[in-house]
């Protein structure tokens, strides 16, 4: 569930005095752009309705609609109301403006990401860069540099509303001792209960299953799952295909890769540009549930599977090399920030 959208009532729409509505607390440190509410101002048509935080009545989404409607002469604007506390009202303030309209800046975001990391402590870092818009990366540079790092002790909240721990190899332990209690028990309700994705709840069930323990160990990784040991000159240190301890990645649950490909298609930059339309395109197809896959898979032709397999690692080869490059450039640009 997404921070505050089940509390605005989309249903009802208020005639509200404008001189009734509170303007504090916004996100946007240099407040809001004159040119777009003159656009806004003399555009035909009523505006859409604001959002307004019911018990303060501060306008949590729609500044530039209400000064607008003062430009026109309306004494009067239409409201739909939030009910919950101001921590949350700020989350969607923040969650509106980066969905929709004039974008924040990135000063805006990061100050955004700032507040919400204290007042949401236990939320992940991917969790508030969907709401901010950043990347994970970004806002977990700025959770470091923090007061006390405003980190939980034991693990975070992502997306889909489920704990994590920080430590992934208590969730492996824990996914362990459960696989040995209830065998029976689907990757879903195994990762469900430990915080760990259905992904690695399937390597840890694969591991018991070859007679292994449950934590990554190895010459490349170390007793608890760290990486570490001594690395072939030439091989970066990495998980490598076909082996029985090969690492498994964490990976972004599909639910939150169908939220993320969404708010990727209405970025501007991505929705107006060729490259940007393909990129979009090929995201796509990834939204797909693990469901989904289970059965792509399952119903691969016996002749054709060889051929699917070797088709699948060289498009996982491209993705890794995008992956890469796009990090790359990610980590160029926060230094330069």
């Amino acid at each position: 569930m997404e921070p505050g959208q089940s509390q605005v009532d989309l249903n009802t729409v208020v005639e509200v005095e404008i001189s009734a509505l509170s303007v504090s607390d916004s996100p946007r440190i240099a407040g809001e752009s004159a040119e777009h509410i003159e656009l806004l101002a003399v555009a035909d048509g009523p505006l859409p309705p604001i959002l307004v935080h019911r018990d303060t009545m501060r306008v949590i989404d729609g500044m530039h609609r209400l000064r607008a409607a003062l430009r026109r002469g309306q004494e009067t604007i239409p409201v739909r109301f939030f009910d919950g506390d101001e921590a949350d009202a700020f989350v969607l303030a923040v969650e509106s403006n980066s969905a929709h309209g004039l974008p924040l800046t990135k000063a805006d975001r990061k100050r955004a990401a700032e507040r919400i990391i204290t007042s949401h402590a236990t939320w992940s870092n991917r969790m508030i860069a969907a709401i901010v818009g950043l990347a994970p990366a970004t806002v977990a540079k700025v959770r470091r540099k923090m007061p006390g790092s405003a980190t939980p002790e034991r693990g975070r909240v992502g997306q889909d509303g489920r704990f994590r721990p920080l430590d992934g190899a208590e969730g492996r332990k824990l996914a362990g001792d459960l696989i040995a209690e209830n065998p029976d028990l689907s990757l879903r309700q195994i990762a469900r209960a430990t915080g760990i994705s259905p992904e690695t709840a399937r390597d840890v069930r694969n591991r018991i299953r070859r007679g292994e323990e449950p934590l990554l160990t190895g010459p490349r990784t170390g007793p608890r799952g760290q990486r570490g040991g001594q690395r072939g000159p030439g091989r970066p240190v990495g998980r490598r295909r076909g082996t029985a301890g090969a690492v498994t990645p964490v990976r972004m649950p599909a639910v939150d890769r169908s939220r993320t490909v969404r708010r990727l298609k209405d970025d501007p930059a991505l929705r107006y540009s060729n490259t940007g339309r393909t990129l979009l395109r090929l995201l796509g197809i990834h939204t797909v549930s693990p469901q989904e896959w289970e059965r792509i898979t399952a119903d691969i032709p016996a002749d054709c599977r060889r051929t699917v397999a070797e088709l699948a690692r060289a498009c996982s080869d491209n993705w890794s090399e995008l992956a890469q490059r796009a990090a790359e450039h990610q980590a160029g640009e926060s230094v330069g920030a």
